[in-house]
């Protein structure tokens, strides 16, 4: 975590393909070498693990930096729930791989789950690194249509400039502390029911461990939501509208305080599991709501300085990943009665209720003045027909 702000900045300033490409790289380097030293010395297994967090520290701003020079303004919405819709089905497919190749495996079952990731992640990082450049101002092969099209959306200053970040202004930024208080509130109601499910359907529900394993699984499904509503959040920034203040503000309340409700509605189902799971999958699917503002309002912020403010805001939003789950341990661990969950679901729905009040008074989605970038347009209009450009890597329609 400490690595996140000191990672957006190198990213913002010296460009994002070497630092993503090369901690995807140390992780499937790390990976490979677990095995033989986990048999070794548990001094050296901590060690790896260290190397290994010190390289996702700093993926999701260096991914950040990328974004913003590699995605129209009025598309970002979209390109982050998309990028973290793969990071959720890649969780869920190494959680099933890894199952399968432990009991099936070679080298005695559960170390070929490291080689395999290991060797994925390696020849990931080859492709990455002979395929990725930082901007389109960089890459050797773009079209000089598409070269134009980014000039024409992004600026021709935005992709090629990297100015020193202003420090003062934005730790001094409003608006950059009231999304960094919206992570907070996302992370911690999304923990606490990550953390929570599970343990209250076996306590309070009374679930044995092959159904609760189902039952908690079930209401993550509600994550195909986030795609769904990034395109309503763009499609309603369109010209002739509403701004990106406005549009932001409404997801992030609606989510915040829909999530909220649910939670503590799900303390009040009695013994019925079926609506319990119910009502919990809309509290994921109401996160997802309003995750496309606390995870792209970066990029609104400060473009060009997007990897440093992810590096903030994560920072800020992973002390709820750390406090929340001990937390719920904390306020269960007298009986883990109905009355303690209770407890747990009020505190998730009040910090969620905190969380959109702040971003509702103080957030905003228009670029800072200090933000450094050059003011464009970003729109067409509607007598403009669909043009496609392609490079190595994407599609893009332009509407």
């Amino acid at each position: 975590m400490c690595l996140q702000i000191p990672g957006g900045w190198l990213a913002d300033r010296f460009g994002g393909k070497r630092l993503f490409g090369g901690c995807i790289l140390l992780s499937s380097v790390v990976s490979l070498l677990t095995p033989a030293v986990a048999g070794i010395h548990l001094g050296f297994f901590l060690v790896l693990q260290v190397l290994s967090g010190i390289g996702e520290g700093v993926m999701f701003p260096a991914a950040h930096a990328l974004i913003a020079r590699w995605s129209a303004p009025k598309y970002r919405s979209i390109v982050v729930s998309t990028i973290f819709i793969g990071i959720a089905v890649g969780i869920v497919v190494g959680m099933l791989l890894s199952g399968v190749l432990c009991d099936f495996g070679f080298a005695g079952g559960w170390p070929s789950v490291f080689y395999v990731f290991g060797m994925v992640g390696c020849v990931w990082s080859a492709a990455w690194f002979l395929l990725c450049y930082d901007s389109p101002s960089t890459h050797p092969r773009i079209s000089s249509e598409e070269h134009e099209y980014w000039t024409t959306v992004l600026g021709s200053s935005n992709l090629v400039e990297r100015p020193p970040t202003p420090w003062r202004k934005l730790l001094t930024s409003v608006p950059v502390w009231a999304l960094a208080v919206a992570y907070f509130a996302n992370n911690w109601g999304f923990d606490t029911l990550l953390t929570c499910i599970a343990l209250f359907m076996h306590d309070v529900m009374g679930s044995d461990m092959t159904k609760n394993g189902t039952l908690s699984a079930v209401p993550f499904l509600a994550s195909g939501l986030l795609f769904p509503s990034s395109l309503l959040i763009d499609w309603l920034r369109s010209p002739g509208r509403l701004s990106t203040t406005v549009v932001r503000k409404i997801f992030c309340a609606s989510g915040f305080i829909l999530a909220g409700c649910m939670l503590i509605s799900s303390g009040y189902t009695g013994c019925d599991r079926a609506l319990t799971v119910v009502v919990m999958f809309i509290a994921v699917g109401c996160n997802c709501i309003s995750f496309p503002v606390v995870a792209g309002n970066q990029l609104d912020l400060a473009p060009l300085h997007a990897g440093t403010i992810m590096g903030l805001t994560l920072s800020v939003g992973n002390l709820a990943t750390i406090a929340a789950p001990h937390v719920v341990g904390i306020l269960t661990s007298h009986r883990s009665s109905r009355s303690e969950w209770q407890m747990v679901f009020y505190l998730a729905a009040a910090i969620y209720a905190f969380g959109a009040i702040v971003f509702v008074v103080f957030g905003s989605g228009e670029c800072q003045s200090w933000a450094g970038a050059v003011s464009v347009q970003t729109t067409v209009t509607a007598t403009e027909q669909p043009v496609f450009y392609t490079n190595d890597y994407m599609i893009e329609t332009f509407l």
